[in-house]
């Protein structure tokens, strides 16, 4: 699993840590929508159901013990009458639905920076380039004392906290109080809030002389503009062979997924169609001439891929186009509709099941609630199935075949054509002990603002880092130090293999906050097994 992208006033606290349960967390908070559309006119409640709500709300107005909180109380009703339905129907509030949408549709107002707590106090990791922070002369390894006058280090602030204080409706201003390594003083800068663009697409480089790699996040609504002009930068560098990576990307707009496909099927293949009680059937076929239609193409995926990136692999599966490689993908198949409310709260309503185009759905059993919903996701890792790819069941009832006649399974995710497993090496203890703990994020951040210009002096660019940085045995040292002092206690059992792996995690931890991006993935993925995989399969073809 690859390193999520944080843009701008986003924590980069989260870094690739391999605990399946704090990454299970996040990703069921985060996960988005398969399709947005307008609202449309909805038939209400009746007379007497509405009466109903109001008067239980007047009875706990007139005599329930304490204070209530009445727009609360509906929004609670809202919630459990939504989750009664499926698992995918939600309610947002107004602020909620905001910070999705921003994240969506490519674009929120704020100072433009990317940062990170470490030890109680606000690190800025980097600021986007022309952005408002940057124009003030707000630095890389600047620490976030005070905002607009409030002391905001060493009071165990939040992410949401910081986020909320700097993001801003465009024109306004917030005085930000920093402090800077080797003075003793607070510098205030007075930073006026502007548009700060958000993008789904983290990277797009050559991994060899014809093989592309490109990384989407999510799918929003730049999706599709940013994926093509990835694809004609590559080309133009010669990709023949694309891996495009949908680990972690738990989805997003059903048109973005589409522009997707588009790129990579002949006009009239068909890339999905969705069906409902209440709404048409509608297929959907590619329907111009894409950009990548006769190159290569392998899909990573893992169990965190959802909506969206299933529609993405199943037509290329379903089609013959190329090969899935990952793990089972998370199975979620249902169409949400996005209602817009009065007080500007939403809903996110079921209203269809899509199908891959060998007719398969692959959305998991709910019968049971919500609740067994998810852990029978989480029961995937104790039932094996991470690490063992015959651990999985098959619904023998839901067998369809792709293009050319191979047997795929709907009711439950994508399956790979190569199944790679869950990292669970127990000769790697002593690398997961380093890499579960905050310590070599906090050393490569100081290491790096500490020896930026160094850095840069001897590496002008992020590919001469990639090439060029070799991480040495005193500088590992160092990093174990610096772990045994934070956590009190040494790291224990470090082998050669572990070794190696640290020295990857770390170069790539130094690229990334030096060269962003274009120095960590190619880095981390130098030695990522799905990757290997997907590079070993091209040479065979």
């Amino acid at each position: 699993m690859s390193e999520p992208n944080f843009t701008e006033e986003r924590s980069s606290h989260g870094e690739h840590i391999r605990i399946f349960f704090t990454i299970l967390i996040s990703f069921l908070v985060g996960m988005t929508v398969a399709v947005y559309f307008l609202p449309s006119k909805q038939k209400g409640l009746s007379h007497s159901q509405t009466n109903k709500l109001d008067e239980v709300i007047k009875y706990v107005n007139a005599y329930y013990v304490d204070t209530v909180n009445t727009d609360k109380l509906f929004e609670s009703a809202i919630t459990s009458m939504l989750a009664g339905l499926d698992p995918h129907s939600t309610y947002a509030n107004a602020a909620d639905n905001k910070s999705m949408m921003e994240s969506l549709e490519g674009a929120f107002e704020g100072v433009g920076i990317q940062f990170s707590i470490m030890n109680d106090t606000i690190m800025v990791v980097s600021t986007v380039s022309g952005g408002p922070s940057e124009k003030q002369g707000i630095r890389a390894g600047d620490r976030i004392v005070k905002v607009d006058g409030k002391v905001v280090a060493g009071i165990g602030i939040q992410n949401e906290d910081v986020m909320k204080m700097l993001r801003g409706k465009k024109k306004t201003t917030v005085k930000i109080g920093i402090m800077r390594q080797g003075f003793n003083q607070i510098y205030d800068y007075i930073v006026t809030r502007d548009v700060i663009p958000t993008y789904t697409l983290d990277i797009a480089y050559m991994v060899e002389d014809h093989t592309g790699y490109i990384k989407i996040n999510q799918f929003g609504a730049t999706t599709g503009k940013e994926f093509s002009e990835a694809i004609s930068k590559l080309k133009k560098k010669g990709m023949t062979k694309m891996i495009l990576d949908l680990r972690s990307n738990s989805g997003g707009f059903l048109d973005a997924a589409i522009q997707v496909c588009d790129e990579f099927l002949p006009k009239g293949e068909m890339i999905v169609y969705t069906e409902g009680l209440r709404v048409p059937t509608d297929k959907i076929y590619a329907t111009r001439y894409g950009n990548f239609e006769t190159g290569e193409v392998v899909v990573l995926i893992d169990d965190f891929s959802a909506s969206a990136s299933e529609i993405v692999a199943g037509a290329i599966q379903d089609n013959d186009r190329g090969v899935v490689i990952g793990r089972r993908s998370f199975g979620k198949g249902l169409v949400q509709r996005q209602i817009d409310l009065s007080d500007k709260s939403s809903i996110r309503l079921t209203v269809a099941r899509y199908h891959t185009p060998s007719g398969r759905c692959i959305q998991r059993q709910y019968g049971n609630g919500t609740e067994a919903y998810y852990e029978d996701f989480i029961d995937r890792f104790y039932r094996g199935e991470m690490s063992h790819a015959d651990s999985i069941k098959f619904d023998e009832n839901q067998k369809f075949k792709t293009k050319k006649g191979r047997i795929v399974y709907g009711g439950g995710g994508i399956m790979p054509d190569y199944f790679i497993p869950l990292d669970e090496d127990s000769t790697l203890n002593a690398y997961y002990q380093v890499l579960n703990s905050s310590a070599i994020i906090q050393f490569a951040f100081n290491y790096a603002t500490e020896h930026k210009d160094q850095l840069l002096k001897q590496y002008p660019t992020a590919q001469a880092y990639v090439k060029g940085m070799t991480v040495s045995n005193e500088l590992l040292k160092q990093l174990l130090n610096f772990y045994t002092q934070k956590n009190g206690q040494k790291v224990q059992n470090l082998n050669n293999e572990s070794i190696k792996e640290l020295k990857i995690w770390l170069k790539a931890l130094i690229g990334r906050d030096v060269y962003q991006d274009e120095a960590f993935y190619p880095v981390i993925n130098s030695n990522d097994k799905a990757i290997l995989k997907a590079l070993s399969i091209n040479k065979k073809n």
